[in-house]
C-alpha cells in the first residue's frame, strides 16, 4: 500500500513540475475563467444599479468596468496568484489545478454558462 501511495505522489510531483513553468498562463486562466463566470453577475448588477441613467453614463460605465476593470483585475492578480501557486508543493499544485479548473467549470454549469 505505502508503495502505491508513493509512486501515486511521485507521479503527481512530475505532472506538478511539468505546471509549474506554466503559472504564469495557468493563473492568468484561471483569473480570466472567474470573471467569465462572475461577469454576467457583474453586469446583471450594474445593469439594475445603472437603470435609468443616460446611454452616455451607462456606455461609460460598461466600458471602464469591462475593458479597464477587468483587464486590471487580470494583470495584477494573476502574478499574485501565480506566486501564491508556486509555494505549494508539485503534487499538490497539480491537483489544485485541475480541482481549480473543474470547479470553476462546475459553477459555470450550475449558473447555465456551460
Amino acid at each position: 500500500m505505502s508503495n502505491i501511495i508513493s509512486k501515486v505522489i511521485e507521479f503527481l510531483n512530475y505532472l506538478g513540475a511539468l505546471v509549474t513553468p506554466w503559472l504564469a498562463e495557468v493563473s492568468m486562466a484561471i483569473i480570466a475563467c472567474c470573471l467569465v463566470v462572475f461577469g454576467a453577475d457583474i453586469n446583471r448588477f450594474l445593469r439594475r444599479y445603472l437603470a435609468g441613467r443616460s446611454f452616455l453614463l451607462r456606455t461609460l460605465i460598461f466600458v471602464i468596468v469591462n475593458a479597464f476593470g477587468y483587464g486590471l483585475i487580470i494583470i495584477h492578480l494573476s502574478p499574485l496568484l501565480a506566486q501564491y501557486m508556486a509555494k505549494i508543493p508539485p503534487h499538490w499544485l497539480f491537483v489544485l489545478v485541475v480541482t481549480a479548473f473543474f470547479a470553476i467549470g462546475s459553477w459555470a454549469q450550475r449558473n447555465r454558462q456551460v
